[in-house]
């Protein structure tokens, strides 16, 4: 009796379970797809025609679909391949950049022996309270390094993020100093241990923090906005952002304004902010399945490590 009883306990329960993991399931789909329904719509749209959108507002379903706002851009290519190229500079030398400063900074902090560890330790954190504010950075960037209208504009301000060392000061502290001071004794000195040993053995957190900076850097449009006064420079996320105020905007930034002065008046609009979403979002989701096994192996050990 006790052997039916307890087969007829575990029957139960596996059935409980199965109907709890279908539930949740159910749950996380449908969250999934309220994600990813706006991006649907945003793409929908960025192929409709201007009079659907004119009659029948954001649909799904519209009653004419049209690579319009495609072609516009695409006639219009110089400013904006120009915006891509320099978006796509900033974002990979950028981040590369980024990454290694972090890394180099975190490693040093992360490191017992260190005399002036707990210093820069209190420094780092200090800025993660209070800043300058936007003044001094801007007279700083501008009158001091002399940024204006440079691309190394778009690129330093964004180089060190000290969270993000924080981040990765976790991962190295992770690291035996046993494994670090074999190094030291075959020989190596702290440049090749750090890039010999250490990094290898810290990919995932290296990866997180690299998918987060090339997600910053890409997104970035405010200090375009700010240290690029010539719309020649403007990276792609700025360019968006000056089309919302004004689609005239494309085509005054063209070389070939003249020629396409005709062509702005009948510019794509509603659909034409939606293809260039398009175009700027498709470069990050296209990358994102190359991170996405370092990404959440990374958060998961930063998880355990605390």
């Amino acid at each position: 009796m006790k052997k039916k009883k307890t087969a007829v306990t575990k029957l139960e329960k596996n059935v409980i379970s199965v109907r709890a993991n279908t539930i949740l399931l159910v749950i996380l789909g449908l969250l999934a797809l309220i994600c990813v329904l706006p991006m649907i719509l945003v793409v929908i749209v960025s192929f409709s025609s201007e009079q659907s959108i004119f009659e029948n507002g954001y649909s799904f379903f519209p009653s004419e679909f049209s690579l319009a706002a495609y072609q516009y851009f695409l006639k219009l290519g110089d400013q904006i391949f120009r915006s891509y190229g320099i978006s796509l500079f900033v974002t990979v030398f950028g981040s590369l950049f980024s990454l290694t400063v972090t890394a180099m900074f975190a490693y040093v902090l992360s490191r017992p022996d260190y005399r002036y560890r707990r210093l820069f330790t209190l420094l780092l954190l200090f800025t993660m309270l209070f800043n300058g504010g936007l003044v001094p950075s801007y007279m700083v960037n501008t009158q001091l390094l002399g940024l204006r209208d440079s691309i190394w504009a778009l690129i330093f301000p964004m180089s060190l993020n000290a969270f993000y060392v924080v981040v990765l000061r976790t991962f190295f502290k992770g690291i035996p100093l046993e494994i670090i001071e074999a190094a030291r004794i075959d020989g190596a000195g702290e440049f090749r241990t750090f890039a010999k040993v250490v990094l290898p053995l810290s990919k995932p957190g290296l990866a997180t923090i690299g998918l987060f900076t090339v997600i910053a850097y890409w997104n970035d449009w405010f200090l375009g906005m700010l240290y690029m006064f010539e719309t020649k420079n403007y990276p792609i996320q700025t360019l968006l952002q000056s089309m919302q105020n004004s689609m005239e905007a494309l085509s005054q930034s063209s070389a070939n304004a003249l020629e396409y002065a005709e062509m702005a008046k009948n510019a794509p609009t509603d659909s034409g902010r939606m293809a260039l979403t398009v175009m700027v979002v498709l470069p990050v989701m296209l990358a994102y399945p190359f991170f996405q096994k370092y990404f959440v192996k990374g958060l998961t050990v930063g998880g355990v490590k605390g």
